[in-house]
């Protein structure tokens, strides 16, 4: 007695099996490619000039230095140097001058103002360890049984009453660098035990990188 034929997968399948395979694959090379091109074309209008150079003093070097993959090489090496100088000067006496003189010269230019000072702090505030007024929480956006991740930037009062307000930055997925602000009295905030890191995580995974139980609804809010 023959056995019954195993069934074939079929042709949609293999493709939705292919393609869920090789989407990660695929964004990854296109976030990796966007990052090198963009850290090798700050240096290249450098590098490019310099390496022509190089090129007419020793024609025998002219392959290794006129190529575009190898210009590009040398202008994001550059780049990344200059990146890992800045960060040696800004934890010196020197480096915390000049940047504190950049910082006052941006301040003059209302536009690049507004632009770098917001910027810098909302950097800060995700370098920052939760504490008091820098905390993980979770929200009722957009509605009350909908949750939101968010990051308390500061405590503030309401006029009149003294209730306490919290200002909340809803950051969005997968780039927690555009979001929202939102005013929330405090006792409607859902703590958490959340680091700003594993915030992050989760919110630029799409959800993938969580724990396996979170809280969602408010202490004394329950539900019969």
């Amino acid at each position: 007695m023959s056995n019954p034929a195993t069934p074939h997968p079929s042709l949609q399948g293999l493709f939705l099996t292919g393609l869920l395979t090789l989407l990660p694959i695929w964004l990854t090379w296109v976030v990796v490619k966007f990052v090198f091109v963009l850290l090798s074309d700050v240096s290249k209008p450098l590098v490019e000039p310099i390496s022509r150079q190089i090129a007419q003093d020793f024609p025998g070097a002219a392959p290794w230095f006129t190529g575009v993959w190898i210009q590009n090489v040398i202008a994001l090496v550059a780049t990344l140097l200059v990146i890992v100088l800045v960060g040696f000067l800004t934890r010196r006496v020197v480096g915390q001058t000049l940047l504190r003189w950049f910082e006052s010269l941006i301040r003059r230019v209302p536009l690049a103002s507004t632009i770098y000072t917001s910027a810098r702090q909302l950097l800060d505030i995700l370098q920052t360890k939760p504490g008091s007024t820098q905390r993980v929480v979770l929200i009722d956006f957009p509605h009350r049984d909908m949750k939101s991740v968010g990051l308390v930037t500061r405590v503030m009062r309401e006029q009149g009453t003294g209730r306490e307000l919290a200002a909340v930055y809803v950051p969005t997925t997968p780039n927690p660098t555009s979001g929202y602000l939102e005013i929330v009295p405090v006792e409607l905030l859902t703590p958490t035990d959340w680091s700003v890191d594993q915030a992050m995580s989760f919110i630029i995974s799409g959800g993938a990188v969580a724990p396996d139980a979170m809280p969602f609804t408010r202490s004394g809010d329950r539900r019969a």
